[in-house]
């Protein structure tokens, strides 16, 4: 018990520590402080899942809410699913604190960023590891301000400012939803608790309100995991430090909203049209994501609507049942996002804070370790076996196949136009000749130890993390599937299949093709796209990320900001504010005029005693005769 406290305890500790200490701790120790206790978590993980005999423990910390029949205890539970999930936070999250050390050494705040990384992964680590729905929420709303946080970190431009806050609020909306669906559980079940709703379900019981309570997780889900239409938020937050960008894409925010529905599978199975409804909802999100990020220059945001493609392939699993074969893409994704975030951090860092690619080029021979290691990002997230991605997006796609086939054919095309433009930006990133300025080709050069590091243990596991959960088909036991078994409903199996099936066929073409179209168009023909006055026509619809900022702008903010000028002006100004003076100016005038009674006269105030007796005496004989 006590070493399980310690791993969320840890970053705790490394953020207090920082954050106190913070600017009197040089830059080497306050990056010591900062790394150290998620990579002790990872190692006390690591030694959890080593000695796990498959037996759940509840580890009640104390009683929490008590109101009346209700009984909320602050409790943690560990399960295959949160020790997987301790893994990959601590893992990928040590890693990602190492690079910063070498990606943040000459800025300001090093002190402070790395405070907010270590908060960011305690309620991380509180949210897959409460054992109810209310301290999972705790966690929920700690990263959605550790997001904030780190989002605007560079907040001397106002725009950073702007992502910060967005990302923020658009949380908020998805987190109503949730909430909502908490105090639904609690009408309904009594409880929070996960293993007494489970039971509870399990059993039998009639439990009204279910389809109810699954929509309103999902929205909750929708807004942590940025599907449409809470989606937004997510490119926008490529403002904050590009470790911070990998952080929240691969190991931490956005998983947050997979994690919580695997983890509430037994809700939403009872619940066909939600689960029907969030497939749909992956998948608009997923082509939605790829179609803009084939025209994106900005090599963050290119990975940014990749990450929210990639959530919505997630969210197409869970939508078909599919629960293992999500999760196995949040684990692969988590690595070879984090790589191909890290690897753009280091060719920004080379490039001088440079993130357009259409001004790079020729970077592959300045900087071969992050060259070779994003190519292998690029190939796992293309889905080319037998790299990472191959494994778990297409186990994805094999679901979906038997689940759905439409679904399962436009799913084939957003993963076609994911192998387009990860190729388009490796090529224009480290192929051809250097399109930058003199200044940025006398600074480029490979990056310290501490940015490649990650980058290389990353690389490996972007290439053979696709082992971890290997298909028979393929000569594997499924570890995966096996130790998640007790806690997910039994998969539908799809049988064997062969390379030369429709089923297996497809994924592969749609892998490979466009990539080798990517490789002639950029690569042989040397194409470089143009600037953003000479984009035309459908592209520019594309580019301008089919204007739904624009839209939710139109719809949602000037609404808001007319109604609030309104109410500032109008309501508040001549409607408020005059009844409030008008109360004040009242009392002021009757008190000036009340006043010049005092006049100090005793004679006068004896008069006044005998009148006012005389009155009392008339109006009480009066009442009396009456």
């Amino acid at each position: 018990m006590s070493l399980l406290l310690l791993i969320p305890l840890l970053p705790l500790i490394g953020f207090a520590i920082n954050g106190l200490a913070y600017p009197k701790l040089s830059k080497s120790i306050a990056g010591i402080v900062g790394t150290i206790p998620p990579l002790v978590a990872f190692v006390i993980s690591l030694q959890l899942f080593l000695n796990f005999d498959g037996q759940t423990q509840i580890i009640q910390l104390a009683d929490w809410i008590k109101v009346a029949d209700l009984s909320i205890p602050f409790a943690f539970q560990i399960d295959a699913l949160s020790i997987m999930m301790l893994l990959v936070i601590t893992g990928v999250g040590t890693l990602i604190h190492l690079y910063s050390m070498g990606y943040m050494a000459h800025d300001a705040g090093f002190g402070k960023f790395f405070s907010f990384l270590n908060l960011f992964i305690f309620f991380m680590l509180i949210l897959v590891l409460g054992a109810n729905f209310t301290v999972l929420f705790i966690g929920w709303e700690g990263v959605g301000l550790c997001s904030y946080l780190l989002i605007g970190f560079w907040n001397q431009k106002n725009s950073y400012g702007d992502a910060a806050r967005k990302a923020f609020i658009m949380n908020r909306i998805g987190d109503l939803g949730f909430l909502v669906g908490i105090f639904l559980l609690i009408q309904e079940f009594g409880t929070t608790d996960y293993q007494t709703i489970f039971s509870t379900i399990k059993d039998g019981t009639e439990v009204g309100n279910m389809g109810l309570i699954a929509f309103c997780l999902f929205i909750g889900a929708m807004g942590k995991s940025a599907q449409i239409p809470l989606f937004t938020w997510l490119p926008d937050a490529m403002a904050g430090p590009t470790p911070v960008s990998a952080l929240i894409h691969a190991a931490t925010m956005v998983t947050a909203g997979i994690y919580m529905v695997i983890r509430a599978n037994a809700l939403f199975e009872l619940s066909p049209e939600v689960l029907h409804f969030v497939g749909w909802i992956g998948l608009a999100t997923a082509l939605l994501g790829a179609a803009i990020g084939l025209f994106q220059n900005d090599i963050k945001k290119v990975l940014a609507y990749s990450t929210v493609s990639q959530l919505g392939y997630m969210f197409m699993g869970l939508g078909a049942s599919a629960y293992t074969a999500s999760f196995f893409h949040v684990m692969t994704h988590a690595f070879f996002k984090a790589l191909l975030f890290l690897g753009a951090g280091s060719v920004i860092h080379a490039m001088s804070d440079e993130q357009d690619i259409r001004k790079m080029g020729g970077l592959k021979s300045k900087m071969p370790i992050t060259y070779l290691t994003f190519l292998l990002g690029t190939i796992a997230i293309s889905g080319i076996p037998p790299f990472a991605g191959f494994f778990s997006k297409d186990e994805i796609l094999a679901t979906l196949y038997h689940h759905d086939f439409a679904m399962w054919c436009l799913a084939i095309l957003g993963s076609a136009l994911t192998s387009f433009y990860m190729f388009r930006v490796f090529i224009l990133t480290f192929w051809g000749d250097f399109r930058g300025t003199e200044k940025q080709a006398h600074h480029l050069h490979e990056s310290p130890w501490s940015m490649t590091i990650p980058l290389i243990i990353l690389a490996v596991f972007s290439v053979g993390g696709g082992f971890i959960n290997l298909p028979h088909f393929a000569g594997g036991n499924e570890f995966l599937a096996h130790w998640l078994a007790p806690i997910l409903p039994e998969p539908h199996t799809a049988g064997e299949v062969s390379f030369f099936s429709l089923e297996m066929g497809a994924p592969l073409l749609a892998a490979f093709l466009p990539a080798i179209f990517a490789i002639y168009y950029f690569g042989i023909q040397k194409a470089v796209p143009g600037n953003d006055e000479s984009i035309q026509g459908i592209q520019k619809f594309i580019y301008r990320k089919f204007y739904i900022d624009e839209l939710y702008d139109f719809v949602f903010v000037r609404p808001i900001q007319v109604l609030s000028t309104f109410f500032a002006q109008v309501v508040d100004f001549l409607v408020i504010d005059l009844i409030v003076e008008g109360v004040g100016k009242t009392v002021k005038t009757a008190s000036d005029e009340i006043r010049k009674a005092q006049t100090g006269n005793v004679g006068y105030y004896i008069f006044m005693m005998v009148v006012s007796i005389a009155l009392i005496l008339v109006l009480t004989l009066r009442s009396r005769i009456l």
